[in-house]
């Protein structure tokens, strides 16, 4: 029996595992929700599967996302991630990684968390929605503009309205499988 999946997620072996085990997932870990805003900010101006392609470099390069410890990076620590191959060395991505983990700690601390700040934007449920082709899924929505809008009020960068939407497709805010892939109907089920 063939498996149907968004046609994104047939690139390769790596996109096809991402899609049927993290994809959509609605997801309300702090952690792994700043992880996923910093590295689809990583990919701007490029490919999804590379950024994915260096998700462990990132992790490991990054102290696995620890917000508190990458607050407080060096100028010698963003020189040493500014040489290491493993990851996309752009010096405002890197910049913007440290300073986006001082605004992720204020965002935290004024919320609670950042999961009951960034959910908030979405009403607290993921949006459901019906695409019969990868071709009508949007690259933003009103739910993305003002989820940007507010981040970069906050300070911080690299979080666009197209970032955002990326962000949410992927952490579940959004269900944007296609409607014949194999994982829509199950994550439709997840929420209340």
């Amino acid at each position: 029996m063939t498996i149907v999946r968004c046609a994104w997620a047939n690139a390769s072996p790596l996109e096809q595992e991402y899609h049927d085990q993290e994809w959509g997932q609605p997801v309300h870990d702090d952690r792994l929700l700043f992880e996923s805003l910093i590295l689809d900010g990583a990919q701007a101006g490029l490919s999804w599967a590379l950024i994915l392609g260096k998700r462990e470099n990132y992790r490991k390069a990054f102290d696995y996302f620890d917000a508190e410890k990458i607050s407080r990076y060096s100028e010698k620590k963003i020189a040493a991630l500014l040489a290491n191959p493993g990851i996309v060395r752009n010096r405002l991505k890197v910049h913007s990684t440290v300073s986006n983990a001082r605004a992720f700690l204020t965002a935290q601390e004024e919320h609670g968390s950042f999961d009951r700040y960034i959910w908030q934007f979405v009403g607290g449920q993921p949006i459901q929605n019906a695409w019969k082709t990868d071709a009508e899924v949007p690259a933003t929505s009103a739910e993305s503009d003002a989820m940007s809008k507010d981040l970069k009020k906050r300070g911080f960068k690299f979080v666009g309205s197209t970032i955002c939407y990326a962000f949410m497709q992927a952490m579940g805010m959004v269900n944007d499988h296609v409607i014949h892939c194999h994982k829509y109907q199950q994550i439709r089920n997840l929420s209340p």
